[in-house]
């Protein structure tokens, strides 16, 4: 009896230290990795009276606005990974969500990544901003914190929560696929050498009918697995999410829509979708700007995410195998944004300044001229590298990223700290257009230098 019950304990001390671990088509018994996964997924959509990035809000729709991620947990101290359904978070509002994360989290804000999908009919933030026009006794607008503080808070419960019931991480799955007829480039250069830009709406049929031009038509798709239960799927695709906007009304528009479809294909995994590098890149050369077009191009991307998701492999992750970098830079602030002009122009009102993100201009320059910098991240995940990048990027980017390491798996997430607008290669600012003139580009064309040295070093290091 005794040489039995030991037996029967010494298997139940066993089982109780391994996972089950799974590869496509048969059933092993795998040491524990020692990697856990937390989700998280809250409400960000702002009430009706509120105010969206251009217009207030009147009315809701049918689907919201989300603020949603996962901690990786394990790896040293947690990491963050956080997209969220807003236009974009910049300056202080951008390190406040950051800091709330990681206290949540229980780690540090440098391995901590927030990135907008840049929906248009949804919130800014920017509680620099918010300061600048409080000071200048001027309505906050746009700017108004009221509510996305309280997404802070609803954060801080949410993530706190899970934390408290992670799921173990046995397998990562790693997919890629084509999105067809969706993205395109804005910047079409004319025979005298002129941008003129191809916006995500375009009723111009011969813009409409020029090429694609540069773009990244790729989704990629990384996976967190228990098993053969999926826990989690991140997607990551390069393009302007427009359709058409200036409703009043929040939503998510196609990608969110997209996103939307693949949670309930895959209900059992939580669905957490990041735009690429997407500055330079829209939906103009399949969109006139038709309401019916915003399901075509969500079903387009879905196709792409599915077939991604198909054609995804599983494969042993540990925690030894995950590692975070990151490289601190300085961007250098655009030549044209002197900070005693853009307070005279704060002081005349005009109005031209404040639709044109002025205020934020002076958060960014004040926290420029203060020695800010911004944090080029890197999750390594075996042999896949995510890239985590400020601002709001050329596609250009992504390309290099992915030709420094042809042999790994490459995926980017841009739109992080919005402060620095578009961030354009150094050509760009010598072409013009919209995405590089003044009022677009906070940042001088040594950023591509800058930023590139920065992406070579931390997709360098090894696991």
């Amino acid at each position: 009896m005794l040489f039995q019950f030991l037996r029967v304990w010494l298997l139940a001390l066993f089982l109780s230290s391994t996972a089950w671990a799974a590869e496509p088509g048969a059933s092993v018994l795998l040491p524990s990795s020692g990697l856990k996964l937390a989700r998280f997924d809250v409400d960000a959509t702002p009430p009706v009276g509120s105010h969206l990035a251009y217009d207030p809000v009147t009315n809701t729709w049918d689907m919201t606005l989300r603020a949603r991620g996962v901690v990786l947990l394990g790896a040293g101290q947690p990491i963050v990974l956080c997209a969220i359904d807003w236009i974009g978070v910049a300056n202080e509002g951008y390190d406040a969500f950051r800091e709330t994360l990681a206290a949540a989290a229980g780690t540090i804000p440098s391995r901590v990544t927030l990135h907008a999908l840049h929906q248009h009919d949804a919130p800014d933030c920017d509680f620099g901003a918010e300061k600048v026009l409080k000071d200048a006794g001027l309505e906050t607008l746009n700017y108004d914190g009221t509510f996305a503080r309280e997404v802070l808070r609803r954060l801080d419960k949410s993530v706190r929560e899970s934390i408290g019931r992670p799921q173990p991480v046995t397998h990562l799955g790693l997919g890629q696929a084509e999105v067809r007829e969706v993205a395109s480039n804005r910047r079409i250069i004319g025979a005298d050498g002129k941008v003129s830009t191809r916006y995500t709406a375009t009723k111009d049929p011969a813009l409409r009918a020029a090429p694609e031009g540069v773009i990244d038509p790729i989704v990629s798709l990384v996976s967190f697995w228990n098993g053969d239960a999926p826990l989690a799927v991140l997607s990551y695709y390069a393009t302007h999410p427009q359709s058409y906007y200036r409703t009043g009304v929040p939503n998510p528009d196609f990608p969110g829509m997209a996103r939307f479809f693949r949670q309930l294909e895959v209900p059992e995994a939580l669905h957490v979708h990041f735009n690429g590098a997407g500055g330079n890149i829209g939906a103009g050369k399949y969109n006139d700007g038709a309401m019916s077009n915003r399901v075509v191009l969500a079903r387009r991307v879905a196709d792409g995410m599915k077939r991604a998701w198909d054609a995804t492999q599983r494969q042993p992750i540990s925690a030894d195998a995950v590692k975070w970098a990151v490289e601190p830079v300085k961007l250098p602030v655009a030549k044209h944004l002197k900070i005693d002009e853009l307070q005279a122009q704060l002081k005349g009102r005009q109005a031209a300044f404040f639709l044109q993100g002025g205020s934020s201009k002076i958060a960014w320059v004040k926290l420029c001229e203060a020695g800010r910098q911004l944090d080029v991240s890197c999750l390594t995940l075996g042999s896949a590298r995510i890239l985590h990048m400020p601002g709001e990027l050329f596609v250009e980017y992504q390309l290099a990223a992915k030709a420094m390491q042809p042999d790994r798996f490459v995926a980017m997430a841009a739109y992080g700290d919005y402060g620095p607008g578009y961030i354009g290669t150094a050509i760009a600012y010598e072409q013009g257009g919209y995405e590089t003139s003044p009022g677009a580009s906070n940042v001088a064309p040594e950023v591509e230098e800058v930023l590139m040295k920065a992406m070579k070093k931390v997709l360098a290091i090894k696991p």
